[in-house]
């Protein structure tokens, strides 16, 4: 009998929040109605976004709760309500979503009282289902009505909210086109800082270079002694800029990856950790320099392919991923161990970073975290990153590629 009673107390707690937001709804009416008036008038045509943001408030709660009573997220495909009021109602008219919402609320009038049917199914399953559970030993055969009708509730829910394939296109386009716009802007500003370390660093080694070739060319006969030393100033001079550029060529690509694929190349990066901090890594520089403490990395392959190997650019942007999630581990957040975690799926990669530092990352405050975002996000990517006060921070990006 206990096995019968929970569901079904579970249930009637489902139904009755869906009676609660039926109440709710019928109370809208009165909203909509004044929305409707005032947009036909023009005089009250301000409301008619506010509104539809009230409808899509109600629509996500129950979005909710019918996710709660099934396991299963139901998702959503709003298009965003900003700007000119102008601008504002071309989006809350044309919206799909709209659409959906309002098909949603109509059918939500009808079918939302069918909740009320739980009040008499009780008292009858505790006496019928008590009799055949307790006296005969028989399965119970009214309760578990209830849970049945909350599953049914929850379909029709789930059904007349889950966005239109015209929602979700128009979401996916909208999506697509802030990621380029993104990605232009992440290529942008990297090729302004390649030309700025080209100008700041190798360029100027150079210069110093020519200088000091000219002049021992000038003190060649007069002073050999001096034009040696400046000859040795040049040749430092020349390693020093061919180190600059090495520097700046990684930050385009590392070689590393060319030579030894991902996975020998976030090991490599991965070991250099433990002596010292790395002065850029970002720019692909690799752990060495800077001073500070080591910090300990472990790396975990589990299931990546050994073969196989994902498009170039996949695997720079998984490289730059583990890179700036070291740095920002090494620089902020005060762990000396991190963890990092490659898996390969059918339909892409997966880089996880994990560091017990003190988290509460600020993704505005120079984290490297929105250049990672950008670098994802132009692959069609996504990246979650859960940082609470206290740790641990946790950077995961999904990349998807065919093997």
């Amino acid at each position: 009998m206990r096995a019968t009673l929970r569901p079904a107390a579970r249930a009637t707690v489902h139904l009755l929040s869906t009676a609660a937001t039926a109440f709710g709804t019928y109370l809208f009416v009165t909203v909509l109605l004044i929305a409707a008036t005032g947009t036909v008038t023009g005089a009250g045509i301000w409301l008619l976004p506010e509104t539809v943001l009230l409808i899509r408030r109600i629509a996500g709660a129950k979005r909710r709760s019918t996710a709660s009573w099934t396991g299963r997220e139901i998702p959503e495909a709003y298009r965003p309500v900003t700007g000119p009021l102008r601008e504002r109602l071309r989006t809350a008219v044309r919206d799909p979503a709209t659409r959906t919402d309002l098909r949603w609320l109509a059918a939500h009038y009808a079918y939302a009282w069918l909740t009320v049917l739980v009040l008499p199914l009780w008292p009858v399953g505790l006496v019928v289902d008590g009799v055949r559970g307790g006296l005969l030993g028989r399965p119970a055969v009214v309760l578990p009505l209830i849970v049945r009708l909350a599953d049914l509730e929850a379909g029709w829910s789930a059904a007349l909210l889950s966005p239109s394939p015209e929602a979700l296109l128009s979401l996916r386009v909208d999506r697509l086109t802030t990621n380029r716009a993104d990605a232009i802007a992440a290529h942008g500003a990297e090729l302004r800082r390649i030309e700025r370390d080209l100008h700041d660093g190798a360029q100027a080694r150079l210069v110093a270079l020519s200088l000091r070739i000219g002049l021992a060319r000038r003190a060649y006969g007069a002073d050999p002694e001096a034009a040696r030393e400046l000859l040795t100033d040049a040749q430092e001079q020349a390693e020093e800029a061919l180190t600059e550029l090495r520097r700046v060529v990684r930050a385009v690509h590392p070689p590393i990856l060319t030579d030894r694929g991902l996975t020998g190349a976030v090991r490599a990066l991965a070991a250099g950790w433990g002596s010292s901090r790395p002065a850029d890594a970002r720019s692909g520089a690799g752990p060495g320099g800077g001073g500070g403490g080591g910090l300990r990395v472990s790396v975990r392959t589990d299931g990546f392919p050994d073969g196989p190997r994902p498009p170039a650019a996949v695997e720079a942007a998984a490289y730059f991923v583990v890179a700036e999630a070291l740095t920002n581990a090494a620089r902020h957040s005060g762990s000396d161990r991190a963890e990092v975690e490659l898996t390969a799926s059918p339909k892409g990669l997966g880089v996880r970073v994990r560091d017990e530092g003190c988290g509460g990352i600020d993704e505005n405050a120079g984290s490297g975290v929105l250049g990672i975002r950008r670098r994802v996000a132009a692959l069609d990517g996504t990246v979650r990153v859960t940082s609470p006060a206290g740790g641990p921070t946790l950077i995961e990006a999904e990349l998807p590629c065919a093997w």
